[in-house]
């Protein structure tokens, strides 16, 4: 059994986008995914194919009109802590330092723990994400990359089955954004959590996924076949350009994207097309 599976979803909204016969504009199609525990899994797709949409149905925000979606075998109904969220917009309070605006989601979630034990598990993330000289300061002493860092620790902090990360990098420069893929490579090595991180980025997804799954444009978006990235985590991004494999694995993501949505029903458990790159 999967840890997470998603099976025969679909979502439409009605709009001011209704479509030209009235009925309303089919977003996401028959979308059936199967993710192991442990497991690190980007979905691709370009801007407006509906990816915010679908990892706002994992994280119980909005519900299916056909399908259901399964952790450990139960079906997901609304929002749960065992489903952390990092969005792009790092929704930190800013009044909180970065001490208590992580310490507030152990709060929530650990009512359990004795404020000590609340308190390492907090200074813990803080430190995993590199912040603990910055405990003290507020968000708006931090520059973007800092406060992205803030809000993954508190994902983390909370300790959910699954993070669901939403572009979490799109919103940062080209350089900040490497250093944090870099980050999140290392703190998954370290954590081992269930990943499931949207992205637009192909190379991004290459470096940080065990697997990853291109979804097709719009409206009716749907995911195409798996492509595994079988190489050792940490990868190495200067290696990785220079493989013939990781080549290879790029022209496939591209070619996924720009195909046609897929017509059959399967779930896509597979994983299509393995590719070795090279690792440090």
């Amino acid at each position: 059994m999967a840890f997470l599976e998603i099976r025969g979803v679909s979502k439409s909204f009605n709009l001011n986008g209704k479509s030209r016969s009235g009925s309303a504009l089919p977003v996401l199609r028959d979308i059936n995914l199967a993710i192991n525990e442990r497991e690190f899994v980007c979905i691709v797709g370009r801007s407006g194919s509906g990816k915010t949409t679908l990892i706002s149905l994992v994280a119980g925000l909005i519900e299916p009109d056909q399908g259901e979606i399964l952790l450990e075998g139960k079906p997901i109904q609304g929002p749960d802590p065992e489903r952390g969220v990092v969005f792009q917009n790092y929704s930190l309070l800013p009044w909180m330092t970065v001490f208590e605006n992580v310490h507030l989601g152990v709060d929530a979630v650990a009512s359990e723990l004795t404020a000590k034990e609340k308190r390492e598990r907090t200074e813990h993330y803080i430190k995993l994400v590199n912040l603990g000289n910055a405990a003290g300061k507020r968000p708006l002493e931090l520059s973007g990359g800092m406060r992205q860092r803030v809000a993954v620790a508190r994902g983390l902090a909370m300790d959910p089955k699954v993070l669901l990360m939403d572009e979490p990098f799109s919103a940062l420069d080209a350089l900040t954004r490497a250093t944090l893929q870099e980050e999140l490579a290392r703190i998954w090595t370290e954590t081992k959590k269930t990943v499931v991180m949207i992205t637009n980025d192909i190379d991004e997804a290459i470096l940080l996924a065990d697997c990853i799954y291109p979804l097709t444009s719009g409206p009716g978006a749907t995911l195409g076949p798996a492509i595994a990235v079988a190489s050792a985590h940490p990868r190495s991004r200067q290696q990785l350009s220079r493989e013939s494999q990781y080549q290879q694995l790029r022209r496939d993501m591209i070619g996924a994207l720009v195909s046609g949505p897929r017509t059959g029903n399967e779930p896509h458990t597979e994983r299509g097309s393995t590719v070795t790159a090279a690792s440090n």
